[in-house]
């Protein structure tokens, strides 16, 4: 036995009994690791007929030094597009208030309609002014990083906070666990044991030693953490595992964790004991995408995050033409329906396309991938006369795609009149719509197209500033998409009509008409 495993021996036989402490989600996003420490603040004993003085000490803890630089922009004011990029105004946030912001915000579902998930991104990464009562806190800068966390758009959370600096222990623990999931662990942990302001917790302390190197070091921690009971006898026996996985072969697999974090997902995969991402939100999909992963993971985890619009429909692509499938059935049927497609694009053989046409639309519908494939191909089928069924594919694929104004302008057949009058704003051909009885929610797309001003709820928000506040509720109300309410159909078409979102209230529109009559 090596003299490294006789020390890691050692230590980690004396660290396995102890007490355990409770394991508790800390955030709103609740699979967040608990990797840096607050320092908790003790209240003064209370004892009856004794005033307390108001020099008397409520803590031995030194009073927390915020250092700030004069003139610095607020962190709520922190984002990656410009105003010039967005169009939105600069004061777009009004006089709302940033925990009414922020409740909106985490009140939206991470499974958005492509129209609305590329929307809310292009808010949350807006540089805009922060709200009127923003404070050292960033309460709303912290739930832009977390809706971005939600819908999976990991490498823009990132980019986010790198731009603010995550310097505070709750972004701090933020970057660290998008770092570990985009597989930058190394540059996470540096930079945690270089920064003397944060208080790793021994878990990530213990991992982050290990990475570099400092076996014996990260057994001795956790030796220690374990006579303080300052770590849980799951966390022990992980930890345990990930220092040092030879000393428990042949033992069982450990039981899953309670509540999976990118810390302890990172270590059980280090110690040969997988978590599988797909039962896990979506940011951990992206734990698959590195070129060391299968070719079938992969795949499944592109389209999952191509589905949410974490990543581009290209990249979806990229994947998928890495190499030929060679089997079939799920995810390789879609790869080889996606590149016969292209295949026949790239060789303009109309029959060829026609049948591709139809097998990559039905393989890729039935994934709920069917706007990924429009943004890949749409314009690309513009201008064909393709026959029967694959003509009416075609037209669902260029009216889902970001050039569906072209494809309405280049002529469309009857059936999708209203589909036309959407994509192009024709009012004429929307108020012809309007009169004719046809179904609840094609009345109600009309409706909204037709009718001037935004929802009767938004009105006051609107005419008070608070525009973000409106734009929230107008996609909280757009949500379900094709199986939205009727009227909260027309009240969230109006509102973004009326606040400018023109491109963001056809497409919705364009994506229930299409999504919510398919065969």
């Amino acid at each position: 036995m090596s003299t490294r495993r006789v020390a890691l021996s050692s230590f980690l036989a004396l660290s396995l009994a102890g007490p355990a402490l409770s394991e508790e989600p800390l955030s709103a996003i609740d699979w967040l690791s608990d990797v840096v420490a607050t320092p908790v603040v003790v209240a003064p004993p209370v004892i009856d007929g004794v005033k307390p003085a108001d020099d008397v000490a409520t803590s031995a803890v030194p009073e927390p030094v915020i250092q700030t630089t004069l003139g610095a922009p607020s962190r709520d004011a922190v984002g990656l597009r410009p105003v010039g990029v967005t169009g939105l105004p600069a004061r777009f946030w009004g006089t709302t208030r940033s925990a009414d912001l922020a409740a909106a915000l985490m009140d939206l579902r991470p499974d958005l309609p492509p129209p609305l998930s590329d929307l809310v991104r292009m808010i949350l990464l807006a540089e805009l002014d922060p709200p009127l009562d923003t404070s050292a806190e960033a309460v709303l800068f912290q739930a832009r990083v977390d809706m971005l966390l939600s819908l999976g758009a990991l490498e823009q959370a990132r980019a986010l906070l790198e731009r603010a600096g995550p310097t505070s222990p709750a972004l701090f623990r933020r970057w660290f666990d998008v770092s570990l999931l985009v597989g930058e662990t190394d540059d996470a942990c540096r930079d945690m044991l270089a920064k003397p302001n944060l208080s790793p917790t021994y878990p990530a302390r213990i991992f982050c030693m290990a990475r570099a190197g400092a076996w014996e070091r990260a057994a001795l921690t956790l030796n220690t953490a374990k006579t303080l009971g300052v770590i849980s006898e799951r966390e022990d026996a992980l930890i345990a595992r990930f220092l040092d996985p030879e000393l428990f072969e042949g033992e069982p697999p450990l039981p899953l964790p309670a509540r999976i974090t990118p810390l302890n997902f990172r270590m059980h995969e280090a110690i040969g004991e997988p978590l599988n991402p797909a039962s896990l939100p979506n940011a951990f999909s992206f734990t698959q995408l590195s070129d060391t992963v299968g070719w079938k993971a992969r795949i499944s985890a592109a389209e999952r995050l191509a589905r949410s619009g974490a990543i581009s429909p290209a990249r979806l692509l990229a994947i998928y033409s890495e190499r030929k499938p060679a089997a079939s059935g799920g995810v390789w049927d879609r790869a080889a329906a996606v590149q016969g497609l292209e295949a026949a694009l790239a060789g303009a053989d109309t029959a060829a396309i026609a049948a591709r046409l139809r097998d990559a639309v039905r393989a890729m519908r039935r994934a709920g991938l069917e706007p990924a494939l429009a943004s890949l191909f749409g314009e690309a089928l513009i201008g064909l006369q393709l026959p029967g069924a694959a003509g009416q594919d075609a037209t669902r694929l260029m009216l889902l795609s970001p050039v569906y104004e072209q494809a309405a302008q280049s002529g469309l057949p009857e059936e999708f009149d209203l589909h036309g009058a959407v994509a192009t704003g024709d009012a004429q051909a929307l108020g012809a719509a309007l009169r004719d009885d046809q179904g609840a929610t094609r009345a109600a797309i009309a409706a909204a197209f037709t009718t001037p001003g935004p929802a009767d709820e938004d009105r006051a928000l609107i005419e008070a500033g608070n525009l973000g506040l409106a734009s929230l509720h107008a996609i909280k109300r757009l949500e379900d998409g094709a199986d939205a309410d009727p009227k909260a159909l027309s009240d969230g078409l109006r509102t973004l009509l009326h606040l400018g979102f023109n491109d963001a209230a056809r497409r919705l529109a364009l994506f229930v008409l299409i999504t919510g009559t398919r065969a």
